[in-house]
């Protein structure tokens, strides 16, 4: 861990929201969520002020305002090494938990195109599905890749599991593809 490092400024967003309706509370709660937001308390969050981070920052603040609540943006660092290392850390401890879970629906993944070739599920249906699912992982590793600025440790193992994931769909593509061509040249 460099000096440079530590040094990051960070956005604190305090926000205020009516009780009443609870989907305004939500609806900024996923946003801040989706961006990798990391809550300090009720109605504190922080992220690193780098531009990945800008346009969610505006959306949260935006569906604030939007429900009749306030948000205020701070800049902060903290005031000793300690502090700034200990703020990564939290940050960086909260991407681990994203890659962790990313792992985990790989592993899902896996599983179900090794459960269709076992039972011989050779059906362009099911391809598209999977497909489908491989492309919803994709769209993951590169919005958790885009927020993990301090990368954290399982973001490389990560990346080798999408790799694999990949490799995995293709293989049962050639399967399928094999299957409905076999299936088209018997007599009927």
């Amino acid at each position: 861990m460099t000096k440079a490092d530590d040094s990051v400024r960070w956005l604190i967003l305090v926000i205020k929201l009516p009780a009443e309706p609870s989907r305004h509370r939500v609806a900024v709660w996923r946003e801040l969520r989706k961006i990798g937001a990391l809550s300090l308390g009720q109605g504190v969050w922080a992220v690193p002020e780098v531009p990945v981070f800008a346009d969610g920052v505006r959306r949260a603040l935006e569906l604030t305002e939007g429900a009749g609540g306030q948000g205020i943006t701070l800049q902060a660092a903290g005031r000793s090494d300690d502090d700034a290392v200990r703020f990564r850390e939290l940050f960086t401890a909260a991407r681990s938990a994203d890659w962790t879970e990313f792992l985990a629906d790989c592993g899902k993944f896996e599983a179900e195109i090794a459960k269709e070739i076992r039972i011989g599920k050779f059906t362009l249906a099911e391809l598209e599905e999977e497909e489908q699912s491989l492309e919803r992982l994709r769209r993951w590793h590169r919005d958790l890749t885009a927020r993990d600025v301090f990368g954290a440790p399982e973001a490389t193992e990560a990346a080798a599991r999408l790799k694999q994931c990949t490799t995995d769909c293709e293989d049962y593509a050639e399967r399928v593809f094999a299957a409905l061509h076999t299936h088209s040249e018997d007599p009927a």
